[in-house]
């Protein structure tokens, strides 16, 4: 137990995990008076040269005045901070509060010296990069403002250090002394440092596990079976490039190998270096194994071993022991319960994982946080009969489990600069982290296609997986995934259906298509789904059944020459009486057309029947055909292998076969090859001879069995084109001048001083609106009719009179408004009439407001989610919001463009724009209330919720009618501090 060293508890939430710049990670915690030993030992590994340049002159030992000094702390004007990897500490950093003389000083002095120290065997690491963004937060949390540090000159690496920060500084040279002065509040410039540091860190972390040079699966039964044994013939039969050894404790004394690997009883008895640890055995005895691998200094483990949190509370607590335990020795863990890993690269081709069979090389990264979805996503994506070839494959495949440390967004870090990944497919079941999530996922979005599946959409997500709460629905956060760049998908075979596409396809540069093929019912059905994912298909050109391959080809040409289609659709039924030969020219002849105009994407859409399906797979390429790989076994689907051997995926059912791909294209990456079938029958079930390896900058051209299907896949292609389009210009944040951000500032401390959760009452929403340019229609309460009379000859007429009650706010279809009351003589008989029908002004909350010109009623909402973060959304008011759920939602801050198309997002958006015949309505005046909003919640986090409700837009301005705003504390935001991992 940590003991405080003087006046103030020790702030156990300073401890934290990091990432270093190599992929290791390291415990930063506060030092205390427990840590003598730890530091004297720490100081005699440091070298002469690094001591000399801490304190200036030779330092060999640290006296007990030193020791006393360096780890007694008040935690508030003097700080140590240790960064540790197996308790040890391998760095320290601390600082001093001075005042403006130099001299020691506390509050309200904010300016304090800082000074490092790092072994030398870990400078390099990025520790001391990682130790200032802490001790930087810490500082910032204790009131301080700025460091001061003084570096020797020749001290280049500690001054990198300073200078690189991104922090707003300045440098002067004195007596020999570099000193250095910066401010401690995050910049631009600060926060993209850090996030760049972060990138490189957990990509090389997660690089670390998929391209170890040597692996040790732990648990590798003698006899064939068991998970172990499976992962470990896995790993062999895919050709390990690395060393491989089997570890199981079992093994006789005098066992050298396993099946031709090298054998040993314990991972401390291996020869040399050990990258990647499998982990296979029962939970109870995984503590020991991490301990063997830490102390054998191993990288990284992958734990398939299940039993923990997704077994109950006993194994949730074994969970968290498991992740501090491996955390302590610098590694990185997936799992448990994971299905293990893959990475086609030729440099490494691991197959650490319990697929039943080892997919192909090729640019689709894959990650699941479900084994058996998992696997049957790699089977589909693998198997020849279901039309894919052995371009489209994996680049590389990560099963999470119960994703304990190693998460999606860790992956995604990876992929971003992954030059083996061109598209990213991820089957998520819940978002630990969805703040990070959407910035990783728009950064490689605008890289790569993104492509998402979530389970678990109406209900918890697993047990397994720890989730912040949300109050957002799940449509809310699928749209910001969407704005994020994101191509958000319902279905895995909607998963499959897009990748194919985006891996081996230009983008479309709009959404006009072409449809021509030799059934006219199919170009039909073509054309409606069309119209039904928002495209703008021409009419199918009907080429008749009779047409010939030429004919095919000559349509093709035309149509990919057309420049007013930006993508095409063959449609194809097989031509009575043509045999194998015929079906194959035609796949050739779709495969010159392609290849010859390679800068639009074309689908097939094809209707299995006779020998189309085998002639298209055998169309694949001409080459000779290399000898088939053997192929695993099989046995039942599940989320966890049975005992005896890996699970295999479920067969696809009715309609849902996978989209194929086919052959080879000479030419550029630009170029595309013939197509090959998807779906199931004799054909598919046979296996069609496996076609020879296609050049790698072969474009394929997708084939699909259902019109909709590609169809489907082709407008999230679409979409996804234009948001690269819009994201290449981001729009901007507009200045406003009449912005009182400081008086808001003033009012909402005055505000919060009273208390906390505060639902703030109608004069001071009026006057904190106000400081935004937000003018709001005041509502004068009438609790009788002369109240209401005076009230309209304060306001003046002509004045709306409406119930305020909670059955009947915003409820002008009950009856509770009367409009547009033009004197006394009205007010008072609609007031006679609204407490006649309702009963009394007791009741009824009555209130008399200025009446505002008629127009469109739409609502206006922010709000804070502790997991998401700030979230701006839009609607009409009333039933199109309340029961049709018709909202759009963006990210605070919002943008110029961000605003313009949340207007236009809602599905009815065109009541805004003059529907039958109305007047349009003022949505410039509309979006530019919707940016002050933003900039109000964004500059003051503590405004933790906004309604505005009714919003009426008129065809000459808006009016707020109503409008409420609740102040809080704001939620903690771990995005602007320093980088950690999840604790645990």
């Amino acid at each position: 137990m940590q003991i405080s060293s003087d006046r103030h508890e020790y702030p156990a939430h300073w401890e934290a995990d990091v990432v270093l710049r190599d992929g290791g990670t390291a415990r930063i915690r506060p030092i205390t008076v427990d840590d003598a030993e730890r530091l004297v030992s720490f100081y005699e590994q440091v070298s002469d040269e690094s001591k000399y340049y801490r304190f200036f002159a030779p330092y060999p030992r640290l006296s007990a005045k030193d020791v006393h000094r360096f780890t007694h702390h008040d935690f508030v004007d003097r700080v140590g901070l240790a960064a540790t990897i197996g308790g040890e500490f391998i760095a320290t950093v601390r600082y001093d509060r001075i005042g403006a003389d130099g001299t020691p000083a506390s509050a309200p002095a904010d300016e304090a010296e800082v000074a490092f120290l790092v072994q030398d065997a870990h400078q390099g690491r990025g520790v001391a990069s990682a130790l200032l963004e802490h001790i930087g937060a810490v500082a910032r949390e204790r009131g301080i403002r700025r460091f001061a540090a003084e570096v020797l000159p020749a001290n280049t690496k500690m001054i990198k250090v300073f200078t690189d920060a991104g922090y707003t500084q300045k440098r002067s040279f004195e007596d020999g002394v570099v000193r250095l002065e910066f401010g401690l509040e995050p910049t631009d410039r600060s926060m993209a440092v850090q996030y760049a540091r972060e990138q490189r860190a957990e990509a090389r972390s997660v690089q670390r596990l998929l391209a170890p040079g040597s692996v040790a699966v732990v648990g590798a039964g003698r006899t064939p079976g068991g998970v172990g044994r499976s992962i470990l013939d896995n790993i062999r039969d895919a050709g390990f490039t690395g060393r491989l050894f089997a570890v199981n404790k079992a093994f006789e004394a005098d066992r050298r190998e396993l099946d031709g690997v090298a054998a040993h009883r314990s991972v401390r008895e291996i020869d040399g270096p050990v990258d990647l640890a499998v982990v296979a055995v029962p939970a109870e005895h995984v503590p020991e194994v991490v301990t063997e691998c830490g102390e054998h200094g191993v990288q990284g483990l992958v734990v398939v071993s299940a039993g923990y949190a997704e077994s109950g509370p006993e194994g949730r607590e074994r969970q968290r022991a498991l992740v501090r335990q491996a955390r302590s020795y610098g590694m990185r863990i997936i799992g448990p319960n994971s299905f293990g890993v893959i990475n086609t690269s030729p440099d490494v081709r691991l197959n650490a994982s319990l697929a039943p069979e080892s997919p192909r090389a090729g640019r689709i990264g894959l990650f699941a946080q479900s084994g058996a979805i998992g696997v049957a996503l790699l089977s589909r994506l693998h198997r020849r009969g279901g039309g894919v070839t052995g371009v489209t494959g994996v680049s590389s495949f990560v099963s999470s489990g119960n994703r304990a440390d190693v998460s999606g967004n860790d992956v995604l870090q990876y992929w971003y600069e992954d030059p083996d990944t061109d598209v990213a497919l991820m089957y998520l079941e819940s978002i630990g982290n969805p703040r990070k999530f959407t910035r990783l996922a728009r950064r490689t979005a605008a890289a790569k296609p993104l492509v998402v599946v979530q389970g678990a959409r109406h209900g918890a997500g697993p047990r397994g997986h720890a989730v912040r709460a949300t109050r957002l629905p799940h449509e809310t956060v699928s749209a910001l995934l969407r704005q994020a760049g994101v191509i958000r998908v319902d279905t895995i075979t909607e998963l499959v259906d897009a990748g194919l596409l985006l891996a081996r396809q230009p983008l479309p540069t709009g959404p006009r298509v072409a449809i021509l093929g030799n059934s006219e019912s199919l170009g039909l059905l073509t054309y409606e789904a069309c119209l039904a994912e928002g495209l703008r298909p021409h009419p199918p050109r009907d080429l008749t059944t009779a047409a010939s391959a030429a004919e095919f080809h000559a349509a093709l040409s035309h149509a990919l020459a057309d420049e007013t289609s930006d993508a095409v659709v063959v449609t194809a039924i097989p031509a009575v009486g043509e045999g194998p030969m015929g079906d194959a020219a035609l796949a050739d002849a779709l495969r010159s057309a392609a290849a010859a105009a390679p800068t639009k994407p074309v689908l097939v859409v094809h209707v299995e029947l006779g020998g189309l399906a085998e002639a298209l797979s055998a169309a694949a390429g001409t080459a000779p055909q290399p000898p088939a790989p053997p192929q695993a076994g099989t046995g039942p689907a599940g989320d966890r292998p049975p005992a005896g051997g890996p699970g295999a995926d479920p067969p696809p059912g009715p309609g849902q076969g996978t989209p194929a791909e086919t052959g080879p294209a000479a030419g550029t990456r630009d170029g595309r090859g013939a197509v090959s079938p998807a779906g199931s029958g004799p054909a598919a079930a046979a296996g069609p001879p496996t076609p020879a390896e296609p050049p790698e900058d072969a474009h394929l051209i997708p084939a699909y069995p259902a019109s909709e299907r590609a169809v489907r896949a082709l407008a999230h292609a679409v979409a996804y084109a234009q948001w690269r389009r819009d994201a290449a210009e981001p729009g901007k944040v507009p200045e406003h001048e009449n912005i009182d951000e400081r008086g808001a500032a003033t009012l909402i401390d005055r505000l919060l001083s009273h208390g906390e959760d505060l639902t703030l009452g109608s004069d001071d929403t009026c006057d904190l609106l106000g400081a935004y340019g937000i003018h709001v229609y005041r509502a004068l309460p009438a609790p009788t009719p002369d109240a209401a009379a005076r009230a309209a000859r304060t306001l003046g007429y002509p004045v709306v009179l409406k119930a305020t009650a909670p059955h009947l706010r915003h409820r002008a279809d009950l009856g509770g408004v009367r409009l547009d009351l033009a004197d006394e003589e009205q007010l008072r008989r609609a007031y006679g009439e609204l407490t006649d029908l309702f009963g009394a002004p007791g009741e009824l909350r009555p209130v008399v407001q200025r009446m505002a010109p008629r127009g469109v009623d739409t609502l206006v909402r922010a709000v804070i989610d502790p997991a998401a973060g700030a979230v701006l959304s839009f609607g009409l008011a009333g039933a199109p919001s309340q029961l049709l759920g018709d909202m759009a939602h963006r990210l605070i801050p919002v943008t110029d463009r961000d605003a313009t198309s949340l207007v236009r997002s809602i599905r009815t958006a065109p009541l805004l724009f003059g529907w039958r015949g109305s007047a349009p309505v003022d949505t410039p005046a509309l979006e530019e209330l919707m940016l002050r909003v933003s900039r109000l919640v964004h500059d003051h986090p503590e405004v933790v919720a906004v309604t505005l409700e009714p919003v009426v837009v008129a065809p000459h301005g808006v009016s707020v009618l109503g409008a409420s705003v609740r102040l809080s504390p704001p939620p903690a935001r771990d995005d602007l501090g320093p980088r950690t991992l999840p604790a645990y």
